[in-house]
């Protein structure tokens, strides 16, 4: 990729960029409040599934694709979105996603079948990949490498990983006091007023000489897309369901048409030397192991605690507010420890209660209660992940070629997505494939209600348990390429 790629973070630092203006304070602001309703549409949605599925008629398996449509569109052209602002300039493409993500936030919330609230989540998906390139960028362009880049990528982190358990948190209050479609209403006015501020505090970069690699957009989105569709069609009709095998054959010509297509091309949307740097892989892969399992885990637990605990969609949501207030807190320490200990020990310590949140999740059964089985596990899965992800962040970013940086910056919130997307989809397959064999080997007597209530807990176990694996492989990524992490640090 040519020197161009970098110029969102070089661009905001010159004279003329946002500091230009006078109010650099603001101008941050302005774009963590963007990221943060980004990220929060990632997982706000998930407490109002059930009332969704109810007015929609969604089925079991479809609903995924209520969150799958979103993070994939997001992940799959979050690269393309940022190549976007380097070519066009960074305000206009950001108006222009927020702009598209407010009026489709406004077109689900205004759905009336299953297949106009997914157009509306994957264009809402959409406006995020042109939008969100441009926070990470300003984020490390504005910032030193060393303590004052830590620190601002501890607000950052906070914002992208607080948010999506903050958004559980909203998703209950509206759905209880709303209704579940003012989860996307809420959208409106945020992005009315993020789009009228943008241009009094942030200034524009300038254009940058180049072209669109739309060969590898479409058949990374494609491919992702195409292979995510085949899990979940496993989950809902077997693994030898002709189209979930077709599924799985077009996901593996298409990804191997964008590894091709990445390796040959001039200015590739995913310069694929990138992954030359076993410390830098070793963290995009561990952060994509981590979120697969993250996603997943409020996927099951947002409907453990509804239709088995019982809890309404306000307490469901309020269930999720010590998680929250976890992960904010201690990914503010998160900073301070990264320079005493390093990347590797505080990723290593990091994952260990994530691990153990994870594992004890699994073991959820008819008798588990919120304070016996449920709390305890999300406070140990709130500190890891507020420890982990401040120093999963830097590493990604730490030394990068000023050609690389913009690509680098957007591959942090590619493999966010895209980790999102593909963990929740093999979970969802192993649910079904762990419930229907519940409900086939049901004790006899045992009612019809009673089979599918024991069915769905053994999913939703089954389900925690290979998170779990997840993040023990997460934790292994870290252990093998900790000696190319210490090398950098």
């Amino acid at each position: 990729m040519p020197a161009s790629s970098a110029s969102p973070a070089v661009a905001l630092r010159r004279p003329g960029a946002s500091r230009a203006r006078g109010h650099p304070g603001v101008a941050l602001v302005i774009m963590l409040c963007a990221q943060l309703m980004i990220i929060l549409d990632m997982t706000v949605v998930n407490i109002a599934l059930p009332h969704i599925q109810a007015g929609l008629h969604f089925s079991a398996a479809g609903l995924s694709w209520v969150l799958n449509a979103y993070t994939l569109t997001f992940g799959g052209l979050l690269l393309l979105g940022g190549r976007a602002g380097d070519i066009l300039g960074r305000r206009r493409v950001f108006i222009a996603g927020i702009a598209l993500f407010t009026l489709s936030s406004l077109a689900g919330g205004l759905a009336t079948s299953a297949w106009w609230l997914l157009l509306a989540r994957a264009l809402q998906g959409v406006g995020g990949a042109l939008a969100s390139p441009a926070v990470l960028a300003l984020v490390v362009g504005s910032f030193a490498e060393g303590r004052e880049r830590t620190r601002a990528l501890g607000v950052y982190s906070a914002v992208v990983m607080g948010g999506a358990s903050l958004g559980l948190v909203l998703g209950g209050v509206i759905t209880e006091w709303a209704s579940w479609r003012w989860v996307l209403f809420i959208n409106v006015p945020v992005g009315i007023l993020v789009v009228a501020v943008t241009p009094l505090f942030i200034a524009g970069s300038p254009r940058q000489p180049g072209r669109f690699d739309l060969a590898g957009a479409i058949t990374s989105t494609a491919g992702m897309t195409a292979l995510v569709y085949a899990f979940i069609r496993a989950a809902s009709s077997g693994w030898t369901s002709p189209l979930a095998l077709a599924a799985f054959g077009a996901a593996v010509v298409m990804l191997a048409a964008f590894l091709l297509t990445e390796s040959r091309t001039r200015q590739p949307i995913t310069p694929l030397r990138l992954f030359a740097d076993p410390g830098r892989a070793g963290s995009y892969l561990a952060r994509l192991l981590l979120v697969a399992g993250m996603f997943g885990m409020f996927f099951f637990l947002t409907q453990f605690v509804q239709d088995i605990l019982g809890f309404s969609p306000l307490v469901a949501g309020l269930a999720f507010l010590p998680m929250t207030l976890t992960v904010f807190g201690v990914s503010r320490a998160a900073p301070r420890l990264l320079p005493r200990f390093g990347p590797t020990r505080l990723m290593a310590a990091g994952m260990l209660p994530v691990i153990g949140g994870m594992a004890w999740l699994a073991q959820v059964s008819a008798a588990t209660s919120y304070q016996a089985g449920v709390l305890g596990p999300m406070l140990l899965i709130g500190t890891g992940m507020g420890i982990v992800f401040v120093p999963l962040t830097t590493v990604a970013l730490a030394g990068v070629a000023r050609e690389d940086s913009g690509a680098a910056s957007s591959m942090v919130n590619v493999m966010q997505q895209v980790g999102g997307s593909l963990g929740l989809a093999i979970l969802v397959t192993v649910f079904g494939t762990a419930y229907r064999h519940a409900a086939r080997h049901a004790l006899a007597g045992v009612t019809r209600a009673a089979a599918a209530h024991d069915a769905l807990i053994h999913g939703v176990s089954t389900a925690f348990m290979v998170a779990t694996i997840f993040d023990v492989c997460a934790l292994l990524v870290i252990l093998l390429t900790s000696r190319a992490l210490s090398r950098r640090w």
